[in-house]
């Protein structure tokens, strides 16, 4: 059996056997991927190019549309073209490349997501401190310590991971490289307890975010319905209710990923679920935030005017 210093590629699941249906898979990835980069991307575009969104809330929504544009980047490509031109190998270096954006990137959009719940709660519990506890300087820092600390994250997974001795051949039954499928082919007891090791203290890591997340929501509730207004309640739950939306899709796919029995686990079961982990939240993500909130609808539709506007005007040169 190979070891891990011998393997210098990986096999990837194959979504189907049928050349028309690998076909189809690619058309279906590539309609969902192009969704999640239009929807991300013009939230993105709005928030940069629109002076009144420049608040610690729509700054936070930004670095999630970017954490969101680069997760679902980072898997749905590979997977795209190995379903179009019906390969399955990934180079070694590709997925340990693989798995550091990919954790990299979703530890970083929770510890936002965490961000972005403190935000809330000083906006409604604490507005008259919220220009002081939520300036510039202060939405700067917290982004930059959550996107360090994905960072730091995937590095230690992935250095660990990629440091195990595998000896189980270099299939992985998954469409895009997952931690939990290359600790399969590892061969050594104690560097895969090592892992789990890292992987329990993750999970109480986020089940601590996931406190303060509750916590917050708690007292934001208790705010909101202590308002006198109904707009004022109307309002602060039109900018708490996609957030938490957004969380509950977020917590509840990742813990179905990690933290369903292995006795119901099988390959399609695994392939349903971390499709629903990784590639639901970036591409609903954007539907969900811009349901509810007008200001950046009408962002959108500002900035789709002006493209209208700069196409006619590009069309009337050309003409002339």
């Amino acid at each position: 059996m190979p070891n891990s210093s011998s393997i210098s590629e990986f096999l990837l699941l194959a979504l189907a056997d049928m050349r028309q249906l690998q076909l189809l898979h690619f058309w279906l990835l590539l309609g969902i991927y192009l969704a999640a980069l239009l929807g991300n991307g013009l939230i993105s575009t709005a928030v940069a190019c629109h002076h009144h969104l420049n608040t610690p809330m729509y700054f936070f929504l930004l670095d999630l549309a970017l954490l969101d544009l680069g997760c679902i980047s980072t898997t749905l490509p590979k997977a795209m073209a190995n379903a179009l031109w019906d390969t399955r190998d990934i180079s070694y270096a590709g997925c340990a490349a693989q798995v550091f954006l990919f954790v990299f990137l979703i530890s970083a959009e929770y510890c936002i997501l965490t961000i972005m719940s403190y935000d809330r709660y000083v906006a409604i519990c604490k507005p008259l401190h919220y220009g002081t506890l939520m300036d510039s300087r202060a939405c700067a820092t917290m982004a930059a310590a959550a996107w360090a600390t994905g960072v730091l994250y995937s590095l230690l997974h992935t250095a660990n991971t990629f440091s195990l001795p595998l000896c189980q051949g270099n299939a992985l039954d998954q469409f895009f490289c997952e931690i939990p499928q290359i600790l399969k082919l590892s061969c050594s007891e104690s560097d895969y307890l090592r892992e789990i090791g890292f992987i329990i203290v993750s999970v109480l890591a986020i089940f601590g975010c996931f406190i303060f997340i509750v916590v917050s929501y708690v007292q934001i509730f208790r705010a909101v319905l202590r308002m006198p207004s109904e707009q004022g309640r109307h309002k602060a739950f039109s900018t708490c209710l996609p957030h938490l939306a957004v969380v509950s899709l977020f917590i509840t796919t990742d813990f179905l990923a990690y933290l369903k029995p292995s006795s119901i686990s099988s390959t399609s079961l695994d392939l349903v679920v971390s499709f629903l982990y990784s590639v639901v939240p970036p591409t609903l993500n954007p539907l969900i935030y811009s349901m509810r909130n007008q200001e950046l609808k009408d962002a959108v539709r500002k900035m789709m005017s002006w493209t209208n506007i700069s196409r006619g005007r590009l069309l009337i040169c050309l003409n002339k």
